[in-house]
């Protein structure tokens, strides 16, 4: 069965903040200092993430 491959940082085109995956509570956090909390964030997802991982056998 194939299982899914959850990105664990993501990072804002526009004001170049990263948020890091909190698996404690299954949610996205800010990662560090730079930018800006109320941007209209852009997330540099551009299609070669692959989501699915297929098992190897």
């Amino acid at each position: 069965m194939a299982e899914l491959n959850r990105p664990d940082r993501r990072r804002c085109t526009r004001c170049g903040r990263e948020d890091e995956w909190n698996e404690s509570n299954h949610n996205w956090t800010i990662a560090g200092d730079e930018g800006r909390p109320f941007c209209l964030h852009e997330w540099n997802i551009n299609g070669t993430h692959n989501p699915i991982v297929k098992p190897e056998g």
